[in-house]
């Protein structure tokens, strides 16, 4: 097992998307293939539609208050912040200046209710841009949007002024000056050195009274705006009733907004269902298992039978009492007539439990009739969910252990597994830097490699990984009755030191360790049967509507940190987690609350799906408790691991552990433990499954969700671990600090950035730097396809699937659900009108050109309607007509899509 948790020095990280630049030269390296013939046709693969429910404008109806769900009221409205989280960038999208938007591939558009122009105009001896402003634009106050706007947000984020407490300036510290244009609407903006991702700056741009001084820059922005500039304004910030009210800004020059009110409520992942039941929400972002009981609810509705179509297992056999039989329903004569005192204490008993279930029936029943009133709108997320594989120490420090680990791996199975069953493509990611559909996107996978297990194994024994290689060989041997004195000796002082260890309660003893050692001993022979205390602790997953999965690895073995009290039968934490023993939890110190991004404290939800963007490394120079487990969370093999396996690239399972020098090949993969964690531990059990086929045993230990990131992911106690990244449209930019080499400050500290992984080399930092510098468009793209070529041979992490984005929608919602990359429209968001019917009128794109200087009324502006998605079915789109028109004819969908 590789020891993570041991101190190597102090590790820390820069702000989010700082960039550490080396001063090096250009290192004479070979250069790889970003991606071969193939892999040009898969770099084609088309993006992900959206699923919103696509109306025109002149189909909704004006007025009305959206509710829409979001995980936290945020502790700040400044984006720039390390506390900033999603629900400040929904505010922001809504109330403030975005001058580049995102469209449906993710590529940057010029936002024309902000910007007439803007464009490169001098690329030397500086580069310099020229912004011409929207003559309409104006902050609240009724001020213009202007220079000295500009030149308060690049002061501020350029890092030179060290009282503001920002959490990302990327970009920023490149610009030399910011000045007036030939008028007020213009402005200049020149750099001290070339910037390709100079779209990315001044979106959000805030006004001078915010970004003007370090007091109103950390403090100012907390709970309120001083002057917003979007189609919405901050009217309220309740934070008692965990709502956030944005109304209609009366001073806005655009299309006038659909909605009066958008209601942001905070309302946790695992309550969401109940919410939406109880119908205090219009729109959610939910996870799978509320997405299947939503789909059994309206097939149910809809008096359909039977199973439904990739929707997973039907929820009707997942609620309280599933396990309820017809002979356990009926209440035997002893039970209604006890015939002594023992009779009628298990009669009681018996009608406490009936009555406890026919009130969990009814409650469930009562939230389906409710569920049975939305919809769920589906796409793909724009994140990635990666393998990570620490690199710092142990056997992953070692290149060709970290490649056996990827090449072990069926990342379409893995894939399959997660979006199959929601109808949603399930193809791998083929790159780090961008998703498919992304205009950089390529597919850069074949530096590394498909699944091939004999490669893989071929790789652990060129690193010195062997079967015979955990057997630990004594430098003399002791033969005969000596011998036999020796091992008799050793027994008794263990009989001793267990005898002792029993009073005082550290270790597990008599019956209790005979237990142990059975169950220990029954761990190799049980495959994928599992006991029946597994199929228990598994309950709680099929009811919340986990899939069942026959390749998951026992939880024999496994350990849950966050609890010292051991049993499945342990009562739930503040997280949710059953504790069964407790796990190392490493040398790391405890982050404190500065060191965290708001995204960290989020309770619920995918836990340890996004890497928070501005959680440090912590350093190792004072260590937190911890406790070490000596079990290993073996996983049997599996043939169906390997099943979709041609027989060239399949391999015959080891007959044991691999090992070297005495040590066991073991690696220790945390995941987090709580509710909304299921799609994970399960991916992970998946992954322990393959990884044991090519001898590499995996110690799981699962951890508090609030612990996840903080206390192993950044600090690095671990070997392996899964989250996702989101992706973005400057990888250049954003990019660098998640994959950039882990370099040494002066002082000796390890500078990680975002890279929690620790591996790294030069050349991808170098061509990092250069794709940042590059102007010309296609040769920037070549070099972050080098780059990312570079990444996955040195396989520190592995991508997996992209994340799937299921919304809960109030079928009459327009134009709101699953975005997929595009940017929310949201003057654009509302309801459907039933009463407006007849053909559409085509409308102009609101990302069309306009003339500059023109006057726009909000009567003639135009509108995005965006595409339907194709994975919809033709029962679930008819429906959402029904519903939203109050009939049952099934209307069409209203309305074309527009290019933005």
């Amino acid at each position: 097992m590789s020891q993570v948790g041991a101190p190597r020095g102090r590790t820390c990280s820069r702000t989010i998307r700082s960039v550490a630049l080396l001063a090096s030269g250009v290192l004479a390296l070979p250069v790889l293939a970003a991606c071969s013939s193939d892999g040009d046709e898969r770099s084609k693969a088309p993006a992900a539609a959206q699923d919103v429910g696509p109306a025109a404008r002149d189909r909704i109806a004006d007025g009305g208050t959206l509710r829409w769900a979001v995980d936290t009221v945020p502790t700040t409205l400044n984006t720039f912040q390390a506390d900033a989280d999603a629900a400040t960038s929904r505010i922001a999208g809504a109330v403030l200046p975005s001058l580049f938007t995102l469209d449906k591939t993710g590529r940057p558009q010029r936002n024309p209710d902000y910007l007439e122009s803007a464009k490169i105009i001098e690329r030397e001896p500086k580069q310099v841009v020229l912004y011409k402003l929207n003559q309409q634009a104006v902050w609240s106050d009724g001020r213009e949007l202007g220079a000295a706007d500009f030149v308060a947000q690049w002061r501020a984020l350029s890092g030179k002024d060290s009282a503001y407490w920002t959490a990302r300036n990327a970009g920023y510290e490149r610009i030399q000056k910011i000045e007036r244009g030939a008028n007020d609407l213009e402005v200049r903006v020149t750099f001290n050195k070339p910037y390709a991702d100079w779209r990315a700056l001044f979106s959000p741009l805030y006004p001078k009274d915010v970004m003007g001084a370090p007091n109103s820059f950390n403090d100012g922005a907390r709970a309120k705006l001083k002057a917003t500039a979007g189609p919405f304004q901050l009217k309220e910030m309740d934070r008692a009733d965990r709502e956030i009210t944005l109304v209609r800004n009366p001073r806005w020059w655009g299309a006038r907004p659909k909605l009066d009110t958008i209601v942001l409520s905070a309302v946790p992942r695992d309550k969401r269902a109940a919410a939406l039941a109880a119908g205090t929400l219009d729109l959610a972002e939910i996870d799978s298992p509320v997405a299947e009981r939503i789909t059994q609810a309206r097939h149910n509705k809809g008096g359909g039978a039977g199973p439904q179509t990739g929707a997973g297992p039907a929820s009707g056999a997942r609620g309280p009492g599933a396990e309820t039989t017809a002979a356990s329903a009926t209440p035997s004569s002893a039970e209604e007539n006890g015939s002594d005192e023992a009779d009628e204490e298990k009669a009681e008993a018996a009608r406490e439990s009936r009555e406890k279930k026919t009130r969990a029936l009814a409650k469930y029943a009562k939230e389906q009739r409710g569920l049975g009133g939305y919809v769920v709108r589906k796409s793909l997320e724009p994140a990635f969910t990666q393998l990570a594989l620490n690199g710092e120490t142990g056997p992953l420090a070692d290149e060709r252990v970290r490649r056996a680990v990827a090449r072990a791996l069926d990342r379409k199975k893995l894939a399959e597994a997660v979006l199959k069953p929601l109808g949603l493509p399930a193809n791998p990611p083929g790159s780090h830097l961008a998703l498919a559909g992304q205009h950089a996107y390529a597919d850069s996978s074949d530096a590394l490699g498909d699944q091939n297990t004999r490669e893989a194994q071929a790789l652990l024994a060129d690193a010195g990984w062997t079967p015979g290689g955990a057997v630990k060989k004594n430098d003399g041997t002791k033969a005969g009755s000596e011998a036999d004195a020796d091992k008799k000796k050793d027994k008794e002082k263990d009989k001793e030191k267990g005898e002792e260890k029993g009073e005082n309660g550290s270790e597990t003893s008599g019956t209790d360790k005979k237990k142990e050692d059975k169950q220990e001993d029954k761990q190799e022979d049980k495959g994928d049967k599992g006991d029946k205390g597994d199929k228990e602790a598994d309950v709680k997953d099929s009811e919340s509507g986990s899939a069942s999965d026959s390749d998951s690895a026992s939880d024999e073995g496994a350990y849950i940190v966050g609890d010292n009290k051991p049993g499945r039968g342990a009562p739930l934490s503040e997280t949710g987690s059953r504790v069964i023993a407790p796990a190392a939890v490493g040398q790391a110190r405890w982050l404190d609350d500065a060191d965290l991004n708001a995204q960290d404290r989020q309770p619920g939800g995918m836990a340890g799906a996004y890497a928070p963007g501005g959680t440090a490394a912590p350093a190792a120079d004072s260590a937190s408790p911890s406790t070490t487990s000596s079990a290993s969370a073996s996983a049997s093999a599996s043939a169906s691991t390997s099943a979709s396996a041609s027989p060239s690239t399949s391999a015959s399972p080891l007959p044991g552990p691999l090992g070297k020098d005495g040590k066991p090949l073991t690696l220790r993969f945390v995941l987090p433990s709580g509710p909304g964690s299921e799609q994970l531990r399960t991916v992970g059990q998946k992954i322990a499954r393959m990884l044991d086929r090519i001898g590499i045993r995996t110690e799981i230990t699962k951890v508090a969700d609030a612990d996840y990131f903080k206390d192993h992911v950044a600090s690095g106690d671990y070997d392996l671990a899964l989250y996702s990244w989101p992706a973005t449209a400057y990888p250049a930019t954003d990019g660098r600090p998640i994959y950039a080499k882990p370099v040494p400050a002066s002082d000796g500290s390890l500078l990680v950035e975002q890279n929690y992984t620790r591996v790294g080399t030069d050349h991808i930092n170098q061509l990092f730097d250069q794709a940042a510098s590059e102007l010309d468009e296609k040769a920037a793209r070549d070099l972050l396809r080098r780059a990312d070529a570079r990444i996955w041979a040195a396989a520190g992490s592995i991508p997996l699937y992209q994340r799937p984005q299921l919304v809960a929608a109030k079928p009459a919602v327009a134009n709101a659900g699953a975005f997929a990359f595009a940017a929310p429209r949201y003057e654009d968001i509302g309801f459907k009108d039933p009463a407006k019917s007849g053909p559409e009128q085509p409308q102009k794109s609101a990302g069309a050109k306009e003339t500059a200087g023109a006057t726009r009324s909000p009567e003639a502006s135009p509108e995005e309607s965006p595409e339907e998605s194709p994975e919809s079915s033709p029962k679930e789109s008819a429906d959402e007509s029904a519903d939203e028109t109050g009939n049952d004819s099934g209307n069409e969908s209203a309305g074309e899509s527009d290019e933005q």
